[in-house]
């Protein structure tokens, strides 16, 4: 399922950060505004790399760069939540 999928990679790439992504998701409205639209843009970018869809290599490429865009976004605010007091 694409949703596992991309918990898994979402916890590969934030190791160790699983307990503060779970809370922010849970508290933080912004922060699962965040979530979601990761988990859109990854399925669209899936969905063009697995010839499901068709596009414009330049449209990919955005698509990639606003990912990765939201992905500092994401690692900003858990940076901030584990930051201590």
């Amino acid at each position: 399922m694409i949703a596992e999928h991309l918990d898994t990679a979402l916890a590969e790439e934030f190791a160790g950060h699983g307990e503060t992504i779970h809370h922010l998701k849970t508290t933080d409205p912004h922060f699962k505004s965040l979530m979601e639209k990761n988990h859109a843009l990854w399925v669209e970018i899936h969905k063009l790399a697995t010839g499901e869809a068709a596009a414009a290599d330049d449209y990919v490429e955005a698509l990639r760069k606003q990912r990765l865009q939201l992905l500092d976004e994401i690692a900003a605010a858990i940076a901030k939540a584990e930051k201590p007091a």
